[in-house]
């Protein structure tokens, strides 16, 4: 595996430094702006802190710092062939470390699908979560050994689809924060505070996750769009125009979508998916 180093000692780059010492990889440098990279590295096996420069002579460079930073830090370190440099951003494509290529350095992506808001849970949520790989062949064969190691699924991806595929990952990340919100807002209406929501409706949230993990999407499909209950979705579009039209809306077009899903599952016929579709409008 030869040497790694972690350059970005935030949130993710600590959570990623302790699950690759935690696999056995020996991580021999991390290295930040400001004092993390210390108390990271005593809290790591074999592992020093130094700056970006040291950090950067690894076999193995993990950039972990914001996306904007990605682009100056490859123009400005001293890479050089026969190392590898990955960023572990989601969404910037892989040729942001095209200095790095110029220099002989292979470079690529490892981004894991995680919520790295509280990096103590993430460490533990890493195992069985995904992890999105891009790079030459070599490098690639390199980044799924380490994702095996991590427990974690690989999902390689092809230049130039970074967007769509960081965009799609937020409808199953922080797009559920926003719809969580819209319902605290409509039980609001009705005098039900927001802990009061969550603590309803997280865990029917969590259920219908675990649905779709053990069914899939179309076959985990609740509530009257799955019953064919044009009536019940009428009465739901009138209730939330009363409280704005905006309500109303963002209600409707997540309801079409159901309606793929209705379609998708067989379980109704068209006559009913057409009275659907009728109580939206």
């Amino acid at each position: 595996m030869g040497t790694l180093s972690v350059i970005g000692t935030g949130r993710l780059g600590s959570t990623l430094a302790r699950a690759l010492d935690g696999a056995g990889l020996t991580v021999t440098r991390v290295a930040s702006r400001g004092s993390s990279a210390s108390t990271l590295a005593q809290s790591l096996r074999a592992c020093e802190a130094g700056t970006v420069e040291v950090a950067a002579a690894a076999d193995l460079v993990f950039l972990t710092v914001p996306d904007d930073s990605i682009g100056p830090l490859a123009e400005r370190l001293p890479w050089r062939a026969g190392q590898a440099v990955v960023h572990c951003s989601g969404a910037t494509e892989v040729v942001v470390l095209e200095p790095a290529a110029r220099l002989g350095a292979a470079i690529g992506g490892f981004h894991p699908l995680q919520i790295f808001s509280d990096p103590a849970r993430a460490l533990g949520l890493l195992a069985g979560s995904s992890v999105a790989i891009e790079g030459p062949p070599a490098l690639e064969a390199q980044l799924r050994d380490i994702a095996a190691r991590l427990q974690m699924r690989s999902i390689v991806l092809r230049p130039g689809v970074r967007a769509a595929y960081h965009g799609g990952a937020s409808f199953a990340a922080s797009f559920l924060l926003s719809m969580l919100q819209e319902a605290a807002e409509v039980w609001a209406s009705f005098g039900v505070s927001e802990v009061d929501t969550l603590q309803a409706l997280l865990p029917l949230a969590e259920g219908t996750l675990a649905a779709a993990r053990a069914k899939g999407l179309a076959g985990a499909l609740s509530g009257p769009v799955s019953r064919g209950d044009a009536g019940v979705v009428r009465g739901h579009v009138e209730a939330l125009e009363r409280l704005g039209p905006a309500h109303a809306a963002f209600y409707r077009e997540l309801t079409r979508r159901q309606l793929q899903l209705a379609r998708a599952s067989g379980r109704l016929d068209d006559t009913q998916l057409q009275a659907l579709a009728a109580a939206l409008r």
